[in-house]
C-alpha cells in the first residue's frame, strides 16, 4: 500500500510552500499531488512554480500528479485547467468533468474525489475514458467501498482519503472575505493568514466548520490510521494524507510505519493524538454522520 499526499488546501505563502515541498522530497510519501484546487485568486504560486517543484519531486523519486481546480468560475480558470491536462509531462488529477473531457481517450488521469464516484456503474463507465486511479469520495463508508472493490475494473487503483479536515463543498462565495465584511473580489487574500483555515464554532462555542476561502471543510480531522490493515485486505491501493501547516512529516512517518509493520497501530495512535489541528472523526467510513468518532479511536 502506498502513501500520497493530498493537493495543499490552504494558501500559505510563497517561500513556505517551496520549503514544505523541498522536505517532502525526503520524506516516506510516494505519491504527490500538486497544484491550486480551491480559487483562482491564489497567485503566491503559479503553475510554472508547480511544474518546477513537480520535476523536482519527480527527480527525488516521487510520482507526480497535478491536480485541477474543483470549481470552475471563469474563461482564466477553464484556460489554465487546460494547460495542466495538456502538459505532456506529468499525470493529471481531474477534478471536474471539463477536465475529464480535456484527458480521456488521450491520457492516463486521476480520477479526484469531487467527480463524485459512488456506484459500479458510474465506475465502468468512467474506467474506459483513461482513468488509471480513482480516488473515493469521503463520504463513501468501508462496506459501500467493498462492494465497488469486488467489481472494480481490473488495473485500476483505489485510493481513500485518510487524514486531513474533509473538504465538504465549494461555493461561488468566499466566506473567509465575508468575514472580514470584504468582498470576493476584493477579498485582500484573508484566507493566507490561516494556515489550517478559519475555526467555525457554533453558539455553545464548539469547533462545527473551517471556512478556507470557497470551500468549507470540517473542523473535525477524518483519521483512518487504525484501518490501514482493513483497506489493505479490501484491495486498497493507496492512502492520501492532506497537508497541514504542522506535522505533516511526522503524520506521513507514523503512516508508513504502520504499513510497513515498524510501528504497532496503539502506539502510532498515542503518537498522533497531539499532531491532530482538531478533534478526530471516522463517522463516514463506519456509515454514520461524519462528524463521529466510532470505535473508541482517539
Amino acid at each position: 500500500m502506498k502513501i500520497s499526499l493530498g493537493p495543499l488546501l490552504y494558501y500559505w505563502p510563497r517561500c513556505d510552500v517551496l520549503a514544505f515541498y523541498e522536505a517532502i522530497a525526503h520524506s516516506d510519501v510516494d505519491i504527490v499531488y500538486l497544484g491550486e484546487t480551491v480559487c483562482s485568486r491564489r497567485h503566491e504560486v503559479r503553475l510554472s512554480d508547480w511544474l518546477d517543484m513537480a520535476t523536482h519531486l519527480r527527480d527525488a523519486g516521487k510520482q507526480v500528479v497535478l491536480s485541477t481546480q474543483v470549481l470552475m468560475e471563469s474563461g482564466a480558470d477553464v484556460a489554465l485547467m487546460r494547460k495542466i491536462a495538456d502538459n505532456g509531462i506529468f499525470m493529471v488529477e481531474a477534478n471536474d468533468m471539463g477536465a475529464v473531457h480535456c484527458l480521456e481517450g488521450k491520457v492516463p488521469f486521476v480520477a479526484g474525489p469531487h467527480l463524485n464516484i459512488y456506484n459500479i456503474p458510474t465506475l465502468h463507465w468512467m474506467a474506459p475514458l483513461g482513468i488509471r486511479r480513482w480516488v473515493v469520495p469521503m463520504e463513501m463508508s468501508r462496506d459501500d467501498l467493498a462492494l465497488m472493490l469486488a467489481d472494480c475494473p481490473s488495473g485500476l487503483e483505489t485510493e481513500v482519503f485518510a487524514y486531513g479536515r474533509i473538504p465538504l463543498a465549494f461555493s461561488a462565495r468566499c466566506f473567509t472575505a465575508r468575514h472580514f465584511n470584504c468582498s470576493k473580489d476584493n477579498c485582500q487574500f484573508a484566507c493566507i493568514k490561516f494556515p489550517d483555515g478559519l475555526v467555525l464554532r457554533t453558539r455553545e462555542n464548539e469547533d462545527f466548520l473551517v471556512l478556507n476561502g470557497i470551500q468549507t471543510q470540517s473542523a473535525r480531522v477524518y483519521h483512518l490510521l487504525p484501518e490501514l490493515a482493513n483497506m489493505r485486505d479490501m484491495g486498497v491501493n493507496v492512502v492520501r494524507i492532506s497537508p497541514q501547516s504542522q506535522h505533516t512529516l511526522y503524520i506521513i512517518e507514523l503512516f508508513h510505519n504502520v504499513i510497513n509493520g515498524q510501528t504497532s497501530v496503539t502506539d502510532s495512535m498515542l503518537e498522533m493524538a497531539a499532531l491532530l489541528p482538531g478533534q478526530a472523526c471516522n463517522g463516514y467510513w463506519h456509515g454514520r454522520p461524519g462528524m463521529e468518532q466510532c470505535d473508541g479511536v482517539i
